[in-house]
Protein backbone atom coordinates (compact mmCIF):
# COMPACT_ATOMS: atom_id res chain seq x y z
CA UNK A 1 0.00 0.00 0.00
CA UNK A 2 1.40 3.63 -0.95
CA UNK A 3 1.95 5.71 1.79
CA UNK A 4 -0.19 8.67 0.49
CA UNK A 5 -1.19 11.81 2.38
CA UNK A 6 -4.37 10.06 3.32
CA UNK A 7 -2.71 7.25 5.12
CA UNK A 8 0.20 9.01 6.75
CA UNK A 9 -2.60 11.16 8.77
CA UNK A 10 -4.37 8.00 9.53
CA UNK A 11 -1.58 6.64 11.08
CA UNK A 12 -0.88 9.31 12.97
CA UNK A 13 -4.65 9.69 13.77
CA UNK A 14 -3.63 5.90 15.36
CA UNK A 15 -1.13 6.62 17.12
CA UNK A 16 -1.93 9.58 18.56
CA UNK A 17 -5.12 8.14 20.27
CA UNK A 18 -3.05 5.46 21.31
CA UNK A 19 -0.45 7.39 22.77
CA UNK A 20 -3.67 9.59 24.43
CA UNK A 21 -4.75 6.02 25.90
CA UNK A 22 -1.38 5.10 27.56
CA UNK A 23 -1.10 8.78 28.90
CA UNK A 24 -4.53 10.30 30.02
CA UNK A 25 -6.23 7.45 29.81
CA UNK A 26 -4.67 5.12 32.53
CA UNK A 27 -3.70 8.81 34.23
CA UNK A 28 -6.89 9.26 35.25
CA UNK A 29 -7.45 6.78 37.39
CA UNK A 30 -4.74 7.76 39.64
CA UNK A 31 -3.61 11.27 38.71
CA UNK A 32 -0.09 10.32 37.78
CA UNK A 33 0.35 11.93 34.82
CA UNK A 34 4.15 12.50 34.50
CA UNK A 35 4.36 8.79 35.49
CA UNK A 36 2.13 7.90 32.41
CA UNK A 37 3.64 10.52 30.11
CA UNK A 38 6.90 8.80 30.72
CA UNK A 39 5.14 5.42 30.24
CA UNK A 40 3.62 6.08 27.17
CA UNK A 41 6.76 7.86 25.84
CA UNK A 42 8.29 4.44 25.84
CA UNK A 43 6.06 2.36 25.48
CA UNK A 44 4.05 3.53 22.56
CA UNK A 45 7.72 3.75 20.48
CA UNK A 46 8.23 -0.07 21.04
CA UNK A 47 4.68 -0.80 19.88
CA UNK A 48 5.14 0.71 17.10
CA UNK A 49 8.55 -0.62 16.34
CA UNK A 50 7.08 -4.29 16.78
CA UNK A 51 4.09 -3.21 14.07
CA UNK A 52 6.38 -1.73 11.96
CA UNK A 53 8.63 -5.20 11.87
CA UNK A 54 5.26 -7.24 11.53
CA UNK A 55 4.23 -5.56 8.57
CA UNK A 56 7.05 -4.57 6.92
CA UNK A 57 9.20 -7.47 7.77
CA UNK A 58 7.19 -9.91 8.46
CA UNK A 59 4.12 -9.92 6.61
CA UNK A 60 5.30 -8.18 3.44
CA UNK A 61 8.50 -9.78 3.08
CA UNK A 62 7.56 -13.10 4.61
CA UNK A 63 4.03 -14.20 4.33
CA UNK A 64 2.35 -12.43 1.49
CA UNK A 65 5.79 -14.15 -0.64
CA UNK A 66 5.04 -17.51 0.87
CA UNK A 67 8.06 -17.65 3.06
CA UNK A 68 6.33 -19.44 5.65
CA UNK A 69 8.98 -20.83 8.01
CA UNK A 70 10.76 -17.60 7.70
CA UNK A 71 7.67 -15.59 8.92
CA UNK A 72 6.83 -18.05 12.01
CA UNK A 73 10.78 -17.77 13.38
CA UNK A 74 10.84 -14.18 12.61
CA UNK A 75 7.12 -13.86 14.56
CA UNK A 76 8.14 -15.69 17.74
CA UNK A 77 11.68 -13.46 17.09
CA UNK A 78 9.98 -10.67 17.28
CA UNK A 79 7.75 -11.42 19.94
CA UNK A 80 9.77 -12.83 22.57
CA UNK A 81 12.22 -9.26 21.84
CA UNK A 82 9.68 -6.75 21.95
CA UNK A 83 8.68 -8.65 24.91
CA UNK A 84 11.17 -9.01 26.89
CA UNK A 85 12.01 -4.57 26.12
CA UNK A 86 8.69 -3.99 27.52
CA UNK A 87 9.28 -6.05 30.66
CA UNK A 88 13.00 -4.28 31.06
CA UNK A 89 11.27 -1.33 31.03
CA UNK A 90 8.52 -1.84 33.46
CA UNK A 91 11.05 -4.11 35.52
CA UNK A 92 13.96 -1.65 35.93
CA UNK A 93 11.74 1.73 35.79
CA UNK A 94 8.43 1.62 36.94
CA UNK A 95 8.88 -1.26 39.50
CA UNK A 96 11.65 1.17 41.36
CA UNK A 97 10.10 4.04 41.27
CA UNK A 98 6.34 3.28 41.65
CA UNK A 99 6.70 -0.40 42.74
CA UNK A 100 9.55 -1.24 44.82
CA UNK A 101 8.03 -3.93 46.85
CA UNK A 102 7.51 -5.96 43.40
CA UNK A 103 11.01 -6.26 42.78
CA UNK A 104 10.67 -8.85 46.37
CA UNK A 105 7.63 -10.66 44.85
CA UNK A 106 8.60 -10.80 41.37
CA UNK A 107 11.31 -11.56 38.88
CA UNK A 108 12.29 -10.42 35.76
CA UNK A 109 11.50 -13.87 34.28
CA UNK A 110 7.95 -14.31 36.21
CA UNK A 111 5.93 -16.01 33.19
CA UNK A 112 2.65 -14.87 34.11
CA UNK A 113 3.68 -10.80 33.76
CA UNK A 114 6.05 -12.03 30.54
CA UNK A 115 2.71 -13.05 28.57
CA UNK A 116 1.02 -9.73 30.06
CA UNK A 117 3.59 -7.51 28.51
CA UNK A 118 3.35 -9.88 25.23
CA UNK A 119 -0.71 -9.73 25.01
CA UNK A 120 -0.28 -5.85 25.52
CA UNK A 121 1.49 -5.21 22.79
CA UNK A 122 0.14 -7.73 20.44
CA UNK A 123 -2.91 -6.35 20.75
CA UNK A 124 -2.02 -3.42 20.15
CA UNK A 125 -0.22 -4.78 16.74
CA UNK A 126 -3.07 -6.95 15.76
CA UNK A 127 -5.78 -4.28 15.81
CA UNK A 128 -3.18 -1.65 13.60
CA UNK A 129 -2.94 -4.91 10.93
CA UNK A 130 -6.35 -5.26 10.86
CA UNK A 131 -7.09 -1.71 10.08
CA UNK A 132 -3.45 -1.69 7.77
CA UNK A 133 -5.18 -4.17 5.50
CA UNK A 134 -8.61 -2.96 5.72
CA UNK A 135 -7.02 0.35 4.26
CA UNK A 136 -4.94 -1.95 1.58
CA UNK A 137 -8.17 -3.65 0.52
CA UNK A 138 -10.20 -0.05 0.03
CA UNK A 139 -7.28 1.21 -2.04
CA UNK A 140 -7.13 -2.02 -3.93
CA UNK A 141 -10.74 -1.98 -4.49
CA UNK A 142 -10.31 1.52 -5.47
CA UNK A 143 -7.75 0.45 -7.74
CA UNK A 144 -9.15 -2.17 -9.36
CA UNK A 145 -12.13 0.42 -10.10
CA UNK A 146 -9.88 2.56 -11.55
CA UNK A 147 -7.73 -0.16 -13.50
CA UNK A 148 -11.58 -1.08 -15.25
CA UNK A 149 -11.79 2.50 -16.23
CA UNK A 150 -8.81 3.11 -17.27
CA UNK A 151 -8.28 0.12 -19.61
CA UNK A 152 -11.55 1.14 -20.89
CA UNK A 153 -10.35 3.99 -22.24
CA UNK A 154 -7.02 2.90 -22.99
CA UNK A 155 -8.72 0.51 -25.52
CA UNK A 156 -10.57 3.70 -27.04
CA UNK A 157 -7.13 6.02 -27.17
CA UNK A 158 -5.47 3.11 -28.61
CA UNK A 159 -7.87 2.55 -31.18
CA UNK A 160 -8.05 6.28 -31.83
CA UNK A 161 -3.90 6.75 -31.86
CA UNK A 162 -3.37 3.32 -34.05
CA UNK A 163 -6.22 2.40 -35.98
CA UNK A 164 -7.01 5.52 -36.97
CA UNK A 165 -8.87 5.92 -39.69
CA UNK A 166 -5.71 7.41 -42.05
CA UNK A 167 -3.83 4.14 -41.22
CA UNK A 168 -6.18 1.57 -42.27
CA UNK A 169 -7.16 3.73 -45.41
CA UNK A 170 -3.12 3.98 -45.93
CA UNK A 171 -2.63 0.34 -45.70
CA UNK A 172 -5.55 -0.29 -47.58
CA UNK A 173 -4.33 1.73 -50.38
CA UNK A 174 -0.81 -0.12 -50.13
CA UNK A 175 -2.02 -3.70 -50.24
CA UNK A 176 -4.41 -2.41 -53.32
CA UNK A 177 -1.46 -1.26 -55.29
CA UNK A 178 0.53 -4.17 -54.64
CA UNK A 179 -2.82 -6.53 -55.51
CA UNK A 180 -2.64 -4.49 -58.68
CA UNK A 181 1.43 -5.28 -59.52
CA UNK A 182 -0.20 -8.92 -58.85
CA UNK A 183 2.21 -8.80 -55.65
CA UNK A 184 2.50 -12.33 -53.42
CA UNK A 185 2.80 -10.32 -50.63
CA UNK A 186 -0.98 -8.92 -50.83
CA UNK A 187 -3.44 -11.68 -49.17
CA UNK A 188 -0.36 -12.14 -46.67
CA UNK A 189 -0.86 -8.33 -44.96
CA UNK A 190 -4.75 -8.67 -45.16
CA UNK A 191 -4.40 -11.47 -43.10
CA UNK A 192 -2.50 -9.20 -41.23
CA UNK A 193 -4.58 -6.71 -40.84
CA UNK A 194 -7.61 -8.33 -40.03
CA UNK A 195 -5.36 -9.89 -37.65
CA UNK A 196 -4.60 -6.14 -36.21
CA UNK A 197 -8.11 -5.70 -35.97
CA UNK A 198 -9.32 -8.58 -34.07
CA UNK A 199 -6.82 -8.01 -31.64
CA UNK A 200 -7.56 -4.91 -30.76
CA UNK A 201 -11.46 -5.26 -30.92
CA UNK A 202 -11.76 -8.53 -29.65
CA UNK A 203 -8.30 -9.94 -27.72
CA UNK A 204 -7.95 -6.82 -25.96
CA UNK A 205 -10.96 -7.54 -23.62
CA UNK A 206 -8.94 -9.95 -21.44
CA UNK A 207 -7.52 -9.54 -18.71
CA UNK A 208 -4.14 -11.10 -19.23
CA UNK A 209 -3.01 -12.80 -22.85
CA UNK A 210 0.39 -14.55 -23.29
CA UNK A 211 3.40 -12.58 -24.41
CA UNK A 212 3.73 -14.31 -26.89
CA UNK A 213 0.35 -13.55 -28.68
CA UNK A 214 1.34 -9.80 -27.85
CA UNK A 215 4.42 -10.09 -29.84
CA UNK A 216 2.16 -12.06 -32.75
CA UNK A 217 0.00 -8.87 -33.59
CA UNK A 218 3.67 -6.28 -33.11
CA UNK A 219 4.88 -8.78 -36.03
CA UNK A 220 1.43 -7.91 -38.05
CA UNK A 221 1.77 -4.14 -37.13
CA UNK A 222 5.15 -3.93 -38.42
CA UNK A 223 4.58 -5.43 -41.45
CA UNK A 224 1.92 -3.53 -42.11
CA UNK A 225 4.13 -0.09 -41.21
CA UNK A 226 7.52 -1.19 -43.48
CA UNK A 227 4.54 -0.85 -46.43
CA UNK A 228 5.28 2.72 -46.01
CA UNK A 229 8.89 2.79 -45.87
CA UNK A 230 10.07 0.06 -48.23
CA UNK A 231 14.17 -0.50 -48.12
CA UNK A 232 14.69 2.79 -45.93
CA UNK A 233 13.64 1.38 -42.94
CA UNK A 234 15.00 -1.61 -40.69
CA UNK A 235 13.52 -3.61 -38.24
CA UNK A 236 14.77 -6.39 -35.86
CA UNK A 237 12.44 -8.28 -33.57
CA UNK A 238 14.48 -10.50 -31.32
CA UNK A 239 12.93 -13.01 -28.17
CA UNK A 240 16.62 -14.00 -26.75
CA UNK A 241 14.91 -16.32 -24.08
CA UNK A 242 11.36 -18.36 -23.61
CA UNK A 243 8.57 -16.14 -22.93
CA UNK A 244 6.11 -18.94 -23.02
CA UNK A 245 5.50 -18.52 -18.97
CA UNK A 246 4.95 -14.94 -18.91
CA UNK A 247 1.38 -13.24 -19.26
CA UNK A 248 0.86 -9.61 -19.73
CA UNK A 249 -1.99 -7.31 -20.01
CA UNK A 250 -2.86 -6.38 -23.85
CA UNK A 251 -2.06 -3.43 -25.42
CA UNK A 252 0.83 -3.18 -22.88
CA UNK A 253 4.06 -3.45 -25.29
CA UNK A 254 2.11 -2.48 -28.48
CA UNK A 255 2.11 0.86 -27.66
CA UNK A 256 5.64 1.41 -27.14
CA UNK A 257 6.80 -0.04 -30.75
CA UNK A 258 3.86 1.98 -32.31
CA UNK A 259 5.39 5.26 -30.17
CA UNK A 260 8.73 4.50 -32.19
CA UNK A 261 7.17 4.32 -35.44
CA UNK A 262 4.94 7.91 -34.67
CA UNK A 263 7.69 9.81 -33.00
CA UNK A 264 10.58 8.60 -33.94
CA UNK A 265 10.73 7.15 -37.64
CA UNK A 266 7.75 8.92 -39.43
CA UNK A 267 10.45 12.05 -38.98
CA UNK A 268 13.03 10.54 -40.58
CA UNK A 269 13.18 11.14 -44.24
CA UNK A 270 16.72 9.13 -44.37
CA UNK A 271 17.32 5.65 -43.38
CA UNK A 272 15.79 4.42 -40.12
CA UNK A 273 15.80 1.08 -38.00
CA UNK A 274 13.37 0.03 -34.92
CA UNK A 275 14.72 -2.20 -32.70
CA UNK A 276 12.75 -5.00 -30.13
CA UNK A 277 14.57 -7.25 -27.87
CA UNK A 278 12.93 -9.49 -25.51
CA UNK A 279 14.59 -11.31 -22.48
CA UNK A 280 13.89 -13.04 -19.39
CA UNK A 281 16.33 -13.20 -16.42
CA UNK A 282 15.60 -14.47 -12.76
CA UNK A 283 11.77 -14.02 -13.19
CA UNK A 284 11.62 -10.44 -14.83
CA UNK A 285 10.67 -10.13 -18.34
CA UNK A 286 12.92 -7.15 -20.34
CA UNK A 287 11.54 -5.42 -23.21
CA UNK A 288 13.71 -3.26 -25.01
CA UNK A 289 12.77 -0.99 -27.92
CA UNK A 290 15.29 1.71 -29.47
CA UNK A 291 14.57 3.47 -32.81
CA UNK A 292 16.54 5.93 -34.55
CA UNK A 293 15.82 9.46 -34.68
CA UNK A 294 16.51 12.78 -36.29
CA UNK A 295 19.50 14.21 -33.79
CA UNK A 296 17.52 17.58 -33.71
CA UNK A 297 14.48 16.10 -32.73
CA UNK A 298 12.33 18.54 -30.34
CA UNK A 299 16.03 20.07 -29.34
CA UNK A 300 17.73 17.61 -29.16
CA UNK A 301 15.43 16.35 -26.03
CA UNK A 302 13.36 13.12 -27.39
CA UNK A 303 10.70 13.07 -24.68
CA UNK A 304 7.98 11.30 -26.18
CA UNK A 305 4.61 12.34 -24.52
CA UNK A 306 1.16 11.18 -25.48
CA UNK A 307 -2.39 9.41 -23.79
CA UNK A 308 -1.07 6.27 -24.99
CA UNK A 309 2.19 6.30 -23.13
CA UNK A 310 0.89 7.82 -19.86
CA UNK A 311 -1.83 5.53 -19.76
CA UNK A 312 0.88 2.74 -20.04
CA UNK A 313 2.44 4.32 -16.88
CA UNK A 314 -0.59 4.04 -15.15
CA UNK A 315 -1.68 0.89 -16.44
CA UNK A 316 1.74 -0.45 -14.77
CA UNK A 317 1.76 1.21 -11.64
CA UNK A 318 -1.71 -0.52 -10.89
CA UNK A 319 -1.19 -4.08 -12.06
CA UNK A 320 3.04 -4.33 -10.77
CA UNK A 321 3.25 -2.18 -8.18
CA UNK A 322 6.74 -2.47 -7.27
CA UNK A 323 7.20 -5.17 -9.57
CA UNK A 324 8.15 -3.06 -12.80
CA UNK A 325 10.88 -0.70 -13.95
CA UNK A 326 9.60 1.90 -16.53
CA UNK A 327 12.61 4.28 -18.23
CA UNK A 328 13.05 6.13 -21.28
CA UNK A 329 16.32 8.27 -22.82
CA UNK A 330 17.62 9.58 -25.26
CA UNK A 331 20.97 8.34 -26.72
CA UNK A 332 22.51 10.42 -29.56
CA UNK A 333 20.62 9.66 -32.63
CA UNK A 334 18.42 7.07 -31.30
CA UNK A 335 15.46 6.88 -28.21
CA UNK A 336 15.77 3.83 -25.90
CA UNK A 337 12.65 2.62 -24.26
CA UNK A 338 13.31 0.17 -21.20
CA UNK A 339 10.37 -2.33 -19.87
CA UNK A 340 10.90 -4.98 -16.99
CA UNK A 341 8.03 -6.78 -15.54
CA UNK A 342 8.85 -9.18 -12.03
CA UNK A 343 6.35 -12.45 -12.75
CA UNK A 344 3.40 -12.72 -10.42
Amino acid sequence: MHYNKSNVRLSVLFWLLYFLYEWLGQAALSSEYLRYLINASVIVPITGMATWFTIEVLIKKFLLKKRIVAFRIGFVVGLVAFTLIRRAFNYFYTYPHYWPEGLKTTSYWWFPKLLIEGVNIYLIVALYTMFYFLRAWYEQQRLAQELQRDKAIAQLELLKNQVQPHFIFNTLNNIYSLSLKNSPRTSDLIYRLSSLLSYMLYDSRQEFIPVSKEMEYIHNYIELEKIRYGERLDVAVNCFDSVDQFTIPPLLILPLVENSFKHGVSNDVGNSWIRVDLSVKDDWLTVKIENSRISDAYNGHAVYKGIGMENVKKRLEIIYPERHEYKCMSEGQSFLTILKIKKS
